[in-house]
Order: structure tokens, then C-alpha cells, then sequence
């Protein structure tokens, strides 16, 4: 088998750990044959995707965890500034961004399992430096529902978000649920990656998918945001925010939204 020369993990952590609702994780491999989903999508606790992220970094020279869950939130109330510019595009659609403040209990106070997450992880949280380096475990922060903006121009226009989370009942549709999928296995072509389309060709055949696929499905989401940051052109790839404030990565295929672009240039955020 050829050296596994890059791990990516797309975990959706779920942010409070709760066994009643876990997250989910899956693991994409690269090597010189190219990618390929090594682990497709399950569900997980912060314990067990620890102990993936640890198997991978002995096994592939360099690691990289792509986290749907605020890293860096030193504001002690509010949100963050790239809570807010990320908010300035997500509202537009019609979807919403969770603040972050230390201020959320169980989610980002001190004894957060994020903060003992990260502290056991050890990562290198530079993701810059992840797209360069040759070996290492490095965390990204990543946001699904700005990707989804990104990579589906459908989902870009007024109040067009997709509703495709199960939990919600009053808002779900099949076929938005439908039309992500369809978007994530484009984008996963278009990686590419080997065993995207068998894993989304089954996930479109739910008829009543649950949260936990959802959970799953953003996972994938995740780690595709991940793969495209390190092997896509930069300028196809955007960073919003620093690393003392926060920040998040996201594709950028057809460049920066002018919201974006706009709502960073009025608060002062740095967006590359």
C-alpha cells in the first residue's frame, strides 16, 4: 500500500459531548495515488474521535482535523467578529450562526470538552502552516453551512438556504436534505475522491434521514472542507478572522461574496 501521506478527520463535534447526541466524524486518506474516504462517516464522542486523530497521526506523515466547533473564543459575552461576518452572508440565506462566547455553558466555559479536546489533541492550530508542511497534526476550524454557500450557488441567494436538518420538522425538506447531498458529492468529485459518490449515492436514498445523518453528512462536509484547503489553489479557499479572535476556513470556488467581503472590510477582520 502507498504511504499515506496526509490524514484528514472531518469531525462535527456536537460541541457539549452529550452521549444522548453524539457527533460524527469520517477520515479522508491522500497519498500519491490521490484521496480516498478511508473511514465514511459515523457517529462519535470527543474520547473516540481523539483516538482516531491519534491512529492517524502515527500513520500518515502529516494529519489534519477539520472541526465544526469554535477553537479559539477568548470574548468572555457575545460573538465573535467572524461569528458576525460569516453571520452577515448565513442570515442573508436564510440560516443562522451560534454565537460564541465563554458565556455558553457546556460549550465554550473553561471546563468545556472542546478546551480538554484541544489540550490532549496538542495540534498545531495554523492553518497556513497545515497547507505547507510536510508532517505534523494540525486543527482547522470549519463551518459547513458557509461551505455549502460556496460550493452550491443555489444556496447563495436570498432566504435559499437548505433546510435539511431532520431535527427541525417544521422546516426539513427531502429534497433540500436531497440537493446537499447532490452538492457534496460534486464537490467530492471534483476533489476528487475516491468512494464520495457510493457514500452519497446511499445517503440520498433516505427517505426520513434522522439528525445522526445529518450529523454524519456534515462530517463528510467537514472533511472535504479540509482536503480542499490543502490541495485546491489557495485564492479557491478563504480564511475569515485570525487565530487570537477566531477565524474559519471555507471554499471560495467562484472567489469571496462581496458580503463577506463587505461585512469583514466594516469590522476590521482580516479575510485571505
Amino acid at each position: 500500500m502507498p504511504n499515506i501521506t496526509t490524514s484528514i478527520v472531518g469531525f462535527d463535534s456536537a460541541w457539549t459531548d452529550n452521549p444522548k447526541a453524539p457527533g460524527a466524524l469520517c477520515v479522508i486518506r491522500q497519498n500519491e495515488d490521490g484521496a480516498h474516504l478511508y473511514l465514511p462517516p459515523r457517529l462519535t464522542s470527543f474520547a473516540d474521535a481523539l483516538d482516531v486523530i491519534r491512529s492517524e497521526s502515527r500513520d500518515a506523515q502529516k494529519c489534519v482535523v477539520a472541526l465544526d466547533q469554535p477553537t479559539i473564543v477568548p470574548n468572555l459575552s457575545g460573538s465573535r467578529p467572524v461569528d458576525k461576518v460569516a453571520g452577515s452572508l448565513i442570515s442573508w440565506i436564510g440560516g443562522g450562526v451560534q454565537p460564541a462566547s465563554r458565556s455558553k455553558i457546556g460549550m465554550f466555559d473553561d471546563g468545556a470538552p472542546i478546551w480538554r479536546f484541544k489540550q490532549a489533541l496538542g495540534a498545531i492550530e495554523d492553518p497556513e502552516q497545515a497547507r505547507t508542511a510536510l508532517s505534523g497534526t494540525f486543527l482547522l476550524e470549519v463551518f459547513p453551512a458557509l461551505a455549502l454557500a460556496a460550493i452550491e450557488s443555489v444556496f447563495c441567494s436570498r432566504l435559499a438556504a437548505p433546510k435539511y436538518n431532520p431535527a427541525n420538522r417544521k422546516r426539513f425538506k427531502l429534497a433540500d436534505w436531497q440537493a446537499v447531498v447532490e452538492a457534496v458529492r460534486r464537490f467530492g468529485l471534483s476533489a476528487p475522491l475516491r468512494h464520495v459518490e457510493e457514500w452519497c449515492s446511499f445517503a440520498a436514498r433516505h427517505e426520513t434521514p434522522s439528525k445522526s445523518d445529518q450529523d454524519k453528512l456534515d462530517a463528510l462536509i467537514c472533511g472535504l472542507i479540509g482536503l480542499h484547503w490543502l490541495v485546491a489553489p489557495r485564492d479557491q479557499s478563504m480564511m475569515i478572522g485570525d487565530l487570537q479572535h477566531g477565524y474559519m476556513i471555507s471554499p471560495a470556488v467562484g472567489g469571496v461574496h462581496e458580503r463577506l467581503i463587505a461585512a469583514a472590510k466594516l469590522r476590521g477582520v482580516p479575510l485571505s
